[in-house]
């Protein structure tokens, strides 16, 4: 099956830019070309040479969980800004639970966009009923399993950088000021164990 790139549904934001914007959604396509290449090759792969140092198909399976990361990834984080909302009472609960306050929420969240390379992600840990915030450096490294992500902010440079330079801070906190809470509400919505 071939994977197709979601479309994004605004062209610019009121604190990214078009270009910026674009050059983003171009790279989160690259993603979607190397996955269907990945996927393709592994048809053909010699599986009797597998092994874990070095053969075709362990590369393949690297390769595929990078990209299908990365798309993944980009598509949570498109659809978590844009018109600001509010989360709903079932988000907001949770928050309060996990973090005690929205306050204190949004400073974990702020502060774990500096402290990692490349991913915030504010996901629902199935096993312990409870929000978690996670930094990840790679779109294959740092991940836990048995989580629902809610919330996701990338904070390679290739996403602020034409806008904001070198300021990560900025960036992050404008961000937290147009979280489009509709897509984790969403999300949430569908889980009745939270």
């Amino acid at each position: 099956m071939v994977i197709e790139a979601k479309p994004l549904k605004y062209k610019k934001l009121d604190f990214l830019s078009e270009r910026q914007l674009a050059e983003h959604y171009s790279l989160y396509n690259g993603y979607v070309n190397k996955l269907n290449e990945t996927r393709a090759r592994m048809q053909s792969a010699d599986k009797t040479a597998a092994n874990q140092t070095l053969s075709e198909l362990r590369s393949l399976k690297r390769a595929e969980t990078f990209a299908l990361n990365g798309i993944k990834l980009h598509e949570s984080y498109f659809e978590g800004m844009a018109n600001p909302t509010k989360p709903s009472e079932k988000v907001m609960s949770l928050l309060n639970k996990s973090f005690n306050s929205f306050d204190d929420f949004k400073e974990e969240f702020k502060a774990t966009a500096l402290a990692v390379r490349g991913w915030v992600i504010m996901a629902y840990d199935l096993d312990e009923g409870k929000l978690r915030i996670f930094g990840a450096d790679s779109h294959d490294n740092g991940a836990v399993w048995n989580c629902i992500p809610l919330l996701i902010l990338d904070v390679y440079e290739h996403a602020y950088f034409m806008d904001y330079g070198a300021a990560r801070k900025k960036y992050s906190e404008s961000f937290m000021e147009k979280i489009d809470w509709s897509y984790a509400n969403k999300v949430a919505d569908k889980f009745n164990s939270m």
